[in-house]
């Protein structure tokens, strides 16, 4: 396959060619944010719910893009444009945005430009296209999430290092699962990667936004929800909650929506995916007009 082409502050380039220095503020301290669209048949989902959050997040760490929100989009759309998903498949698209080269790490107020930088390559259905099937083991590592007197969990950044260490608490345990954390609190917040559902007699439960990254794909689940007539609740909670659920699915840009089969090897009540999620799941196919399970599967060898 030819390399994929990228935006890279104001050029189109060879993915390769994407690189910042070992200094920059990016590397040395994490101090970047970014968002993550997909493509359903070719076609981006909510670009402009992901752009507007990377805006916000921008905002918030005021790092300069430099570009309109119009902009941004435009460009992102030639990005796609020039890299048409493999037949059959679709794409991940990556925003990136960097303060920037600094002479030292604490001089975060020398000025210098930003970097942007978007991606888009194949999604890759084999990470996890069983998963809609056999499920995802989850563990609650000893790993805290960020609290909001720390570092704002609805900013979308780089600064991870807990959730890797979760990560690797959790596959500790299990080399399939992963790791959804917990507050300072010790209520439940989010997984590394998207957002965390419990189902308890037929609603849809799952943690307010204190402590979690307000997830795009969070909002399809309300939308869904609202379309199928499933009640949904915002709250508070712990780990009790989720061991006596009778469902429980991740959320994400990419993988859209994952059953749970257990959760710290407690096993749930209902059958894996549970008739809910797979509720979820079929209406999602419906408004994108792309079978997710059996695009995935197919994608990832697991079907003829």
């Amino acid at each position: 396959m030819a390399e994929p082409v990228s935006y890279f502050n104001g050029e189109f380039v060879p993915d390769s060619e994407c690189r910042i220095h070992i200094s920059d503020r990016g590397f040395r301290r994490g101090d970047t944010i970014y968002d993550v669209a997909r493509t359903f048949g070719g076609k981006v989902h909510r670009l402009g719910e992901h752009i507007d959050r990377l805006y916000r997040s921008a905002k918030y760490a005021r790092i300069d893009t430099g570009m309109t929100m119009d902009e941004m989009e435009e460009v992102t759309h030639e990005v796609i444009r020039r890299n048409p998903p493999p037949e059959g498949g679709d794409c991940v698209v990556w925003h990136t945005m960097v303060r920037g080269y600094a002479p030292a790490p604490s001089r975060i107020n020398t000025p210098a430009p930003s970097t942007v930088c978007i991606q888009v390559k194949p999604i890759d259905f084999r990470d996890f296209a069983h998963q809609y099937s056999d499920g995802v083991p989850v563990i609650f590592p000893r790993t805290r999430s960020y609290s909001s007197n720390s570092l704002e969990p609805k900013l979308k950044h780089y600064s991870r290092m807990n959730f890797s260490m979760a990560e690797l608490e959790a596959t500790d345990m299990d080399p399939e699962a992963q790791a959804v954390l917990l507050d300072l609190d010790g209520y439940i917040s989010e997984n590394t990667s998207g957002n965390f559902f419990i189902v308890t007699d037929g609603v849809i439960r799952t943690p307010n936004d204190r402590s979690i990254l307000q997830g795009v794909s969070r909002l399809d689940i309300f939308d869904l929800a609202e379309r199928l007539g499933i009640p949904v609740s915002e709250e508070d909670l712990q780990p009790y909650d989720a061991y006596t659920a009778d469902e429980a699915f991740l959320t994400n840009t990419i993988y859209c929506a994952l059953p749970v089969s257990r959760i710290d090897n407690r096993s749930l009540d209902s059958d894996v995916p549970g008739p809910v999620v797979q509720r979820i799941l079929a209406a999602w196919s419906e408004s994108v007009g792309v079978d997710i399970v059996d695009q995935a599967q197919h994608q990832a060898g697991l079907k003829a």
